[in-house]
């Protein structure tokens, strides 16, 4: 099956699979849509499989990534996603073989990527990405490594920045959420059901939105799509912890 590279001259007629059937994050949609349109201007690149389908990976040069991880002359790979029926079709290797295509054709020293130690939701599978040559090279208490590809020996190693190691937000009490419009999923969540999820509960609600590199570079939690923090605490990169029907159940374990 054929794959698309999105850039701003097919980004409008094109779709961005994620939320593309969801009506109330309609405007989330496009605010990612520009983020991206932005972005290809700091060598981003957005591929996916031509079908209406959630089939695709984003990755851009390390030092422009939205990421709290210095990396230099690495390739860093953001939303990596196969799903449902095309899962088991070879769609992952050879998305991840474009990557590796891209990055040694610019000269990187290798590729970069954040997982959860286990399973965190809107981050890439460490189990898999360990099977196809990566390898950890930290990991912190909040639940998260830093897997590296490298192309060649180096003695000077990417490392996740200081902001996330401890675990925590300056913020200690009541709920802390951190997004950007990396995600068309975010925006709206953060905005609408997490402020009545809290107001049910009577929680302050702090929602600080990454707007620049910078921000997001500076983000306690290495995942800058969205991280909620409780009491200072980092809880979950689920989104679905917005929901009132969600929070009690995911909050709960912290």
């Amino acid at each position: 099956m054929a794959y698309i590279t999105l850039t701003k001259d097919n980004i409008r007629d094109e779709h961005i699979c994620c939320a593309f059937s969801d009506k109330k994050c309609a405007e989330s949609y496009e605010l990612k849509k520009q983020w991206l349109t932005v972005e290809f201007d700091n060598g981003y690149v957005f591929r996916r499989l031509d079908e209406r389908a959630k089939v695709f990976i984003e990755y851009g040069p390390a030092e422009e990534a939205w990421v709290p991880v210095t990396a230099p002359d690495y390739m860093m790979i953001g939303c990596f996603w196969v799903s449902g029926k095309f899962k088991g079709q070879g769609h992952g290797k050879a998305l991840l073989k474009s990557v590796m295509e891209d990055a040694k054709r610019e000269g990187k020293r290798g590729i970069v990527t954040v997982a959860g130690t286990k399973k965190y939701h809107f981050m890439n599978d460490a189990k898999w990405m360990l099977r196809q040559g990566f390898t950890i090279i930290e990991s912190i208490p909040s639940g998260f490594s830093l897997l590296s590809m490298d192309f060649e020996p180096s003695d000077s190693k990417p490392c996740f920045n200081e902001a996330v190691k401890s675990g925590t937000c300056p913020d200690r009490t009541g709920i802390v959420a951190y997004y950007s419009n990396r995600c068309p999923y975010s925006e709206y969540h953060v905005k609408e059901s997490l402020v009545e999820t809290a107001e049910k509960r009577q929680l302050p609600l702090k929602a600080v939105k990454l707007e620049t590199r910078m921000q997001a570079q500076s983000c306690p939690s290495p995942n800058t799509i969205f991280s909620l923090f409780l009491d200072g605490e980092f809880v979950t990169t689920d989104i679905s912890v917005c929901m009132d029907s969600r929070f009690d159940r995911i909050a709960g374990k912290r």
